[in-house]
């Protein structure tokens, strides 16, 4: 099981997310268990996200929190910053 690390700018729409939209916060909070437990799990719809990289040229990967939802909100994730983890970059609303 891989441990989720939030980079700074991660941290920091968590936060405002949890003040704005607590209910989406909520959800937000059961993705990120998910992804603690099953990165594979079909509801997550991980994929790899071409538009970014991590920061040190890492391949990112988008797991959906929502789904056929106006603004729906993503997960951008990458593979380490530490062994066994995963470091989440960002917790946007789709366009």
């Amino acid at each position: 099981m891989p441990r989720i690390l939030l980079t700074d700018e991660a941290r920091s729409q968590l936060d405002a997310l949890a003040k704005a939209n607590p209910a989406k916060h909520q959800k937000v909070l059961k993705t990120l268990g998910l992804m603690e437990t099953n990165l594979r799990h079909p509801g997550l719809n991980t994929h790899a996200y071409t538009a970014l990289a991590g920061t040190h040229g890492e391949k990112v990967f988008e797991s959906y929190v929502e789904n056929n939802t106006p603004a729906a909100y993503r997960i951008f994730w990458f593979y380490g910053a530490e062994k066994g983890a995963i470091t989440v970059i960002a917790i946007t609303p789709h366009p």
